[in-house]
């Protein structure tokens, strides 16, 4: 018999969490089917467009989203008939009305949940936006404080640097909609450490084999762009071509932007860690929801609350990790 063209499971959690990686190795896997794109969003919808956003690149990238039911079910149709099929859209598990869609529709999917120190994954946003030119704010914790006029301002999701991270509030709904059995959390910190224990971990959640994938690719972090000249002058200019990349087809930016940003993002800046004085100054933002996560999830994210900075994925990890047996036998 046919199956219906949907996903088996989806990997959600928050952006710059590390689902990037963890797609890209469930990707490699024989028994998996992913979509591409990666994140058609389809569930942050309701058979209708997104809102027209208003933050740098927002209209751009949000012609991107796959909104309507048919192209959706295309997605899928490629998927072998004994693949597990599944797509990566991060915003899922924040949008509380993707939530309830989620449920109603698919009632038998299974929920992987990537989650990292909000501290660091509001960093790693932030960093994003700033090293590909669409970040104004140079600085980091200004950006930060900016969240609440830029919501009022119609800025798109990926602009919630605090919002993004309570992953408290946001399990504590979803598993008011769905049985927690069917909900994976995974951290950060062991897509870093333990890649292959966490992808076999994973792969018994999904019920598909362990041990066939053998590498994973880093994740999609930017170079780091000092201030300067650089995002002075050539930020300006890459704001307004996303701006004006409305009118067109949105392949037709991501090319002509591609030189214009390899100048922004010089290679020699080396990416500042935050200071414990930072952190603790972004803590209280985050502090009631890391122990409700715990209450939820009865794992210890007592680290979180630490105001030592871990790096980023590319200075946690080499840009390439081959997994040694001692990684597969690792504690989860």
């Amino acid at each position: 018999m046919t199956r219906e063209p949907r996903p088996d499971f989806l990997l959600v959690g928050a952006p710059k969490a590390g689902t990037s990686a963890l797609h890209l190795a469930l990707a490699a896997h024989p028994d998996v089917f992913v979509t591409t794109p990666k994140e058609p969003k389809f569930w942050l919808c309701e058979n209708a467009p997104p809102p027209h956003w208003s933050g740098p690149g927002d209209r751009h990238s949000q012609r991107e989203w796959v909104w309507h039911p048919d192209r959706y079910a295309d997605l899928f149709r490629p998927a072998p008939d004994d693949a597990v099929r599944g797509e990566s859209t991060p915003f899922y598990l924040w949008h509380r009305g993707a939530q309830h869609r989620i449920a109603d529709a698919l009632p038998g999917v299974r929920i992987v949940a990537v989650v990292r120190d909000p501290i660091d994954r509001a960093y790693s946003n932030w960093m994003h936006l700033w090293s590909d030119g669409l970040e104004p704010e140079a600085d980091f914790e200004t950006a930060f404080g900016r969240q609440d006029e830029r919501i009022a301002a119609g800025y798109a999701p990926f602009w919630r640097y605090r919002d993004l991270g309570l992953y408290g509030e946001q399990l504590r709904d979803l598993y008011k909609l769905v049985d927690p059995a069917r909900v994976l959390v995974v951290r950060y910190r062991d897509i870093v450490d333990h890649p292959a224990a966490t992808v076999d971990r994973t792969c018994r959640f999904l019920g598909i084999r362990e041990g066939q994938v053998s590498a994973i690719p880093r994740d999609n972090s930017r170079p780091y762009v000092a201030p300067g000249w650089r995002p002075r002058f050539l930020g300006p200019l890459v704001r307004g071509g996303a701006w004006a990349g409305q009118f067109a087809p949105p392949q037709a930016w991501r090319r002509a932007s591609v030189p214009l940003v390899s100048r922004l993002q010089a290679r020699d800046a080396h990416r500042p860690s935050l200071t414990p004085a930072q952190r603790e100054r972004l803590l209280p933002a985050f502090a009631d929801d890391i122990r409700l996560l715990g209450e939820l999830t009865g794992e210890d994210f007592s680290d979180w609350l630490s105001t030592r900075d871990r790096g980023s994925f590319a200075q946690r990890t080499s840009v390439t990790r081959s997994w040694a047996p001692s990684d597969r036998a690792a504690s989860t």
